[in-house]
């Protein structure tokens, strides 16, 4: 057992020697006269009022708005070729009858000045250029011209417009990889865009083809991942089917109302399209990272059971009893569940056989592919579930499935009778389908970015395309551009798949060009195949919609499997959240909720302040975290170190003084309240702050730390920044502004560590002693 800690002040049992070990008479010395690190960077302590006043002078006269950001001398004669910041020799002093000006301009063979007209020709697009160039588009431009390299507007369009570089690079031999990854994408998805449309939409089957003829032509010319096949996702499909029903129930029309249904859709498509192009024009790609993986995992695994008890009822036949049962088609899907299981009686044997059987084949085949294509990589061309859609249809047709009961797709055309009738889905006829479709539109534009952001960043490690990079913003633009196209057709939505990118990729997929191909194939099929897809049964339809959702659901037990190995409990509730409201109640409370307690905790973390009370390590002049090892650390007598390790924001700086006044009080941040005080006042006559970790700040930051340091002042504690940022940061410049320098004394209290900002509270320790002996002695 080890013997009792002294009582004292949360301090331990040796304190620190770093003040005492530094005489007075040293530190007065090297204070004043000895440069110190604080030359080296960051507003230095090492020089007075006066030399302060002379370098900002200096510098005014060396440095303005047209001064380069990197300058280069003469090093020496002859080429320099020492890479990116070798020394280039300066410009020559202009001669008499050159014109310069802000754009530079160049004077005629004979050496006269140019007329204006001719200089106003000769500049107006470098004008033009300048004014509408970002800044960061012009600092690329400066950074090309030191290097050589060519700067166009070509350059800018051809990264805002992907297609200008993957065509160009494009191969010959690449066109058979390509032209076989979309006839395999074809045969595999085709037949499920109809059945997305058809089951889970409930708008005619060609809407789910023009998802497939249109969305991924667009994303080929826009997007930034090069093997990413676009096209109709369960998730979204279900969530358009939810608005279709929800316009029904509200009695905007009947369940065959097609043209209706179509209308509906094409606002919600168009609403979602709007909403993911305007966040990517806004720059908001950063927004894929706020949805943690647990609310995805859970979001699609309820998602995945939805789907698969939905399928259900049209596997086994149950769909004119569903029909005749009042509340079960638009009900829960808990009251789905209850409606089949006591309803098998039922069913339609020879539905419920084909459904089946389809079902089961389907799987057996997914899993001999899953197993076989490690060794057998053209495994991946096998069509499998074609094959299944093939077979049905024609056994449907020659057996006469549709006169024994059995549902077939019928006859597939447009709602308005013509197919690619162009449409406005923003129209102000349709105000209260906007209206009603706001909500839902902008989780599937969410979701759909999410789970694009996953695949591409799942495929787009491989440049196999010279020049085309990935970019979340540019994602944005191009998936709204695609589904804001699609809703002009009243298309289901469409976005990027990790499975069916994957298939483009293993079957030898290489640009973009395999995308345009599958639109090719997919007009083609509208045009003149529309005929042949009368028969395709129902049943395997939804048998096909079912090994999807299975899909869905599988990986749900390998997280959940991992969360309860590292105990991540919170992670581990939000998915039983989102999952038991989903199935219990619906799939928009779902949502909401799951996005709700996903922003919850990304405030909670944001807004959190994270500073720590730091302590010497012994025998060293470094510190560290005092409250995840008290006992190894020293702390300094009278001299409260806190570490600022992040930006200073609004979010953040909400709770900073009172975490602030828990370490003035308790030396820590986890002791609650309600303990009485454990420092000393006289532990706090000097703060030091570290604030090497405050890169930025916003106004809100600054005004609460000047409170803080005029709280200090007022109350007589002395306060120092130790490794600030440079005096030529935005920081700085807020912190003169607000009046903090002037505050803690000057600039002098600016120092380079934490050592520089003790050794200087013992000199002003040692004068205010000295001070207050010798008005002693006068009294005396």
């Amino acid at each position: 057992m080890s013997p009792p800690r002294p009582p004292h002040d949360y301090a331990p049992p040796t304190p620190s020697n770093l003040r005492q070990s530094r005489t007075v008479s040293s530190c007065s010395t090297m204070s004043d006269n000895a440069p110190g690190p604080g030359d080296r960077a960051g507003p230095s302590t090492r020089h007075d009022a006066a030399n302060d006043e002379s370098n900002e002078v200096d510098e005014s006269n060396e440095i303005n708005e047209t001064t380069s950001l990197l300058h280069h001398e003469v090093a020496h004669d002859g080429p320099c070729d020492h890479g990116t910041f070798s020394p280039r020799a300066s410009s020559p002093p202009p001669r008499a009858g050159i014109f310069d000006t802000e754009t530079g301009s160049t004077a005629d063979s004979d050496g006269s000045v140019p007329s204006s007209e001719t200089q106003l020709k000769g500049n107006w697009r470098k004008t033009f250029s300048s004014r509408v160039k970002s800044k960061k588009m012009t600092d690329s431009s400066t950074l090309a011209q030191q290097h050589g390299v060519t700067d166009s507007w070509a350059m800018y369009l051809s990264y805002y417009i992907p297609f200008l570089i993957w065509i160009k690079q494009y191969k010959w031999s690449w066109l058979k990889g390509d032209f076989t990854a979309a006839i395999t994408i074809a045969s595999m998805y085709l037949p499920m865009a109809l059945s997305y449309a058809d089951n889970l939409a409930h708008v005619p089957p060609i809407n789910g083809l023009y998802a497939f003829a249109i969305n991924p032509f667009v994303y080929a010319l826009l997007g930034s991942c090069p093997l990413m096949v676009v096209g109709p996702e369960a998730a979204g499909s279900l969530l358009i089917g939810s608005i279709v029903k929800n316009s029904i129930d509200l009695g905007r029309g009947e369940d065959d109302n097609a043209i209706l249904q179509a209308k509906v859709a094409g606002v919600a498509v168009g609403i979602a399209g709007a909403t993911v192009f305007l966040m990517g024009v806004f720059r908001l790609g950063f927004l894929d990272s706020v949805l943690s993986r647990p609310f995805l995992r859970g979001f699609i695994s309820a998602i995945g059971i939805v789907i698969f008890i939905d399928q259900l009822i049209p596997v086994l036949g149950l769909h004119h009893a569903a029909q005749a049962s009042p509340g079960v088609t638009h009900g829960s899907t808990v009251e789905k569940l209850e409606f089949v299981l006591t309803h098998l009686a039922d069913r339609h044997k020879l539905t419920a056989i084909v459904g089946i059987v389809g079902f089961v084949v389907i799987m057996v085949f997914r899993e001999i592919k899953r197993r076989l294509q490690p060794r057998y990589p053209g495994v991946a061309y096998f069509p499998d579930r074609l094959i299944v859609v093939v077979l049905s249809a024609v056994l449907a047709w020659s057996l006469d499935w549709e006169g024994q009961g059995v549902a077939v797709l019928g006859k597939v055309e447009a709602a308005s009778g013509h197919i690619f009738t162009f449409r406005n889905p923003f129209q102000l006829s349709h105000m209260t389908h906007i209206r009603e479709a706001m909500g839902t539109s902008f989780l599937i534009g969410m979701l759909g970015f999410f789970e694009s952001s996953v695949a591409a960043k799942s495929l787009g490690g491989e440049e196999v395309i010279e020049g085309m990079q990935l970019s979340p913003n540019r994602e944005l633009v191009a998936l709204g551009a695609a589904n804001l196209f699609g809703a002009c057709f009243m298309a289901i939505p469409a976005f990027g798949g990790y499975g069916r990118s994957k298939v483009n990729k293993s079957t030898g997929g290489k640009s973009p060009m395999s995308s345009l191909i599958l639109s090719l194939l997919t007009v083609i099929c509208i045009m003149f195949l529309l005929p042949w897809f009368y028969y395709l049964p129902k049943p395997v339809l939804s048998a096909l919609i079912m090994a999807v959702a299975w899909s869905l659901v599988e990986e749900a037990p390998h997280d959940v499997s991992f969360f309860i190995r590292i105990k991540g409990w919170t992670e581990l509730s939000l998915m039983a959240v989102i999952l038991a409201v989903t199935v219990f109640f619906s799939l928009n409370l779902g949502i909401a909720i799951g996005i709700g307690l996903s922003l919850l905790q990304v405030i909670r973390h944001a807004t959190r302040p994270r500073i720590q009370i730091l302590g010497r390590i012994p025998d060293s002049d470094r510190f560290a975290n005092a409250e995840e090892h008290p006992e190894n650390l020293e702390f300094v007598e009278g001299c409260l170190i806190v570490k600022i390790p992040e930006p200073l924001t609004f979010a953040n700086t909400g709770e900073l003084k009172n975490r602030l006044r828990r370490l003035e009080l308790y030396g820590t941040g986890n002791a609650h309240p309600a303990l009485p005080r454990l420092r000393s006042q006289a532990s706090n006559r000097n703060v030091i702050f570290d604030i090497h970790g405050v890169t930025s700040m916003d106004g809100s930051g600054t005004q609460v730390l000047e409170e803080i340091v005029r709280s200090y002042r007022d109350r007589g504690v002395r306060v120092f920044f130790s490794r600030p940022v440079s005096r030529q940061n935005k920081v700085w410049e807020l912190m003169e502004r607000s009046g903090i320098v002037e505050l803690v004394g000057g600039r002098h209290r600016f120092v380079d560590d934490v050592g520089d900002a003790l050794r200087m509270t013992e000199v002003e320790d040692f004068e205010e002693t000295g001070a207050c002996a010798a008005a002693s002695d006068e009294l005396s």
